[in-house]
């Protein structure tokens, strides 16, 4: 019998403090089958306790202490995992890990990914370009396994609906044309032929962005405000946190939802929960 699980990602910004202003009790209540965090900043020590019992917890930590950071819990059984990503020579510790989890006796592939924020030409850039081309280049591999969902903060918005002021935001990192030219070959129908945003001409992987399916063509929804000004009251937000399915795992996609705080002084991260149940 088909089972449907509950699967959640969320840039925590910082999980310690992210639990002292209410992640636990979002969590005990959200019925969430796997989680996957990014930006946790902190040590698995730091890590187990705030999650809690009944919970399988795999999670990668950067080489730059206090930043990044990336994890995945299962209340399923994880067989295996994996962090390996990208060129030897490209430290991308703290932004992939890969989890098979073990729906019973059916595997699911899941990865949390903090894609660099980047800044537009400079090094920071730089390295946002060489992790993108890295998931390009793991994207068809990830295919192969059939029932995989990528999650995370990849800090792109993918076209004009996921940034409420795009007009102004054109040339700046999150939004630039050849950023957003990866994610129309990761969507395009795949093998075809793909012109992107750019103007560059690629080939479509076939992956699915199940929010923007399950969404509609609407603005938004959002799911990462700025702290300046009124971002967050107003909702001139960003959607750069995505659910992303292969096509086999896409179709059995439901009740997407970005779980916005009530009020500003309710949240307890930049980021909201985005949240889907998936039928196995």
């Amino acid at each position: 019998m088909p089972r449907t699980i509950r699967i959640a990602s969320v840039n925590v910004n910082g999980v310690r403090a992210a639990y002292r202003k209410g992640m636990g009790d979002w969590l005990e209540t959200r019925g969430v089958d796997v989680l996957a965090l990014q930006e946790v900043r902190a040590t698995r020590a730091d890590l187990e306790p705030l999650i809690g019992d009944g919970w399988h917890l795999v999670n990668d930590e950067t080489t730059a202490k206090g930043r990044a950071g990336v994890a995945i819990a299962s209340r399923l059984p994880i067989v295996e995992s994996r962090t390996a990503f990208g060129a030897d020579e490209f430290d991308s510790a703290g932004r992939w890990i890969e989890a098979d989890v073990d729906v019973d006796g059916t595997p699911l592939t899941v990865a949390s990914v903090y894609v660099h924020s980047g800044e537009a030409d400079t090094p920071k850039q730089d390295e946002k370009w060489k992790f993108l081309d890295a998931l390009a280049t793991r994207l068809p591999e990830l295919a192969e396994r059939g029932r995989v969902v990528l999650l995370g903060d990849f800090n792109v918005g993918h076209t004009e609906l996921d940034i409420k002021n795009w007009r102004g935001n054109r040339k700046k990192a999150g939004f630039l044309p050849g950023e957003r030219a990866y994610f129309d070959r990761f969507f395009g129908e795949i093998g075809s032929e793909v012109t992107c945003v750019d103007g560059t001409v690629g080939t479509g992987l076939g992956w699915v962005d199940v929010g923007r399916r399950l969404s509609g063509e609407v603005e938004g929804p959002y799911s990462w405000w700025s702290n300046r000004g009124q971002a967050f009251d107003n909702d001139t937000g960003w959607r750069i946190d995505y659910h992303i399915a292969t096509p086999l795992l896409a179709a059995r996609a439901s009740n997407y939802l970005i779980d916005r705080a009530a009020s500003y002084d309710a949240r307890w991260s930049d980021h909201a929960p985005v949240v889907a149940d998936y039928e196995i």
